[in-house]
C-alpha cells in the first residue's frame, strides 16, 4: 500500500550451492523431485524464548520450498523437549505437497555433532548439499528391475562446482541492488510469509493431538 519493496533474510537462498542446486531442479537433471530432506544439527546455541522449531527451521522450509516451488498441503511437525519443559529442542516436520512430493526437516540443538545436509531425490538423480563440508555432489543412482524386483545400480557421485562468494554478502548485495533498482528481492515478502505460515501450522501441529494439519489452498 505504501509502495515500499519488503526483503526478508533468508540467507540460504542466497548460497551459491543452493542457487546452483535450484538451477539444477529447474533445467531438469534430477527428474521430478520425489523426496527432500534436510537435517540442521548441533551441540548447543540453545535458546530460552524460542524452540528449536522457530530457532533451526525456517532456513530448510525456506530453501525447501524455493526448490519446490509450491506451498505444502499438509505438515506434521513431532518434537521432545528435555532440558526445558516449555521448550521443544528437537523436532521433525513432514511436509506433504499436492504432487506427491515429501519433504522432512530435522532440527536439534541435542546432537553430538554438526551437521547441515540438505538432500533432494529425483525420478532420474540424486543431490547432496553438504554446507559443513562444503559439498555439492551429484548422484547418478538408478533403480532397475530384476525379476519384478527393483534392484539399485549405484553411479557415482559427481562434484557440481558452484561459486565461493560468501552468503551474507550476496545477500547483502542484493539488498543495496534492490533499494537502487526497486526491483523485487529473490527473498520477497511473499517469501517470507510463506514460510511464516509453514511455521505456524507445524507449532499448531506440535500442540495438537491431531499431528497433521492442512494448509488452506486459499491462503498458499
Amino acid at each position: 500500500a505504501s509502495g515500499r519493496i519488503l526483503m526478508v533474510g533468508h540467507i540460504l537462498q542466497y548460497h551459491p550451492a543452493v542457487r546452483r542446486l535450484k538451477e539444477l531442479v529447474r533445467d531438469g537433471e534430477l527428474g521430478k523431485i520425489q523426496y527432500l530432506y534436510s537435517n540442521r544439527l548441533n551441540i548447543g546455541k540453545i535458546r530460552t524464548e524460542e524452540n528449536i522449531l522457530w530457532s533451526f527451521a525456517p532456513h530448510d522450509i525456506a530453501v525447501i520450498l524455493r526448490l519446490t516451488g509450491r506451498m505444502p498441503t499438509q505438515v506434521a511437525a513431532y518434537g521432545g523437549s528435555y532440558l526445558q519443559s516449555d521448550v521443544v529442542d528437537v523436532t521433525v516436520t513432514h511436509l506433504k505437497f499436492e504432487d506427491g512430493t515429501r519433504a522432512h526437516i530435522h532440527v536439534s540443538w541435542l546432537h553430538p555433532f554438526k551437521e547441515q545436509r540438505l538432500v533432494v531425490i529425483g525420478s532420474a538423480k540424486m543431490a547432496s548439499f553438504d554446507d559443513v563440508g562444503k559439498s555439492l555432489v551429484l548422484y547418478d543412482h538408478q533403480i532397475g528391475y530384476e525379476h519384478g524386483q527393483p534392484v539399485p545400480i549405484r553411479g557415482r557421485g559427481e562434484q557440481v562446482p558452484y561459486d565461493t562468494d560468501e552468503p551474507l554478502r550476496l545477500e547483502c548485495n542484493a539488498y543495496l541492488h534492490a533499494i537502487e533498482t526497486r526491483e523485487e528481492p529473490l527473498a520477497n515478502g511473499q517469501s517470507g510469509l510463506n514460510v511464516l505460515q509453514v511455521l505456524e501450522t507445524a507449532q499448531q501441529s506440535l500442540m495438537s493431538a491431531d499431528k497433521s494439519i492442512d494448509i488452506p489452498e486459499e491462503r498458499s
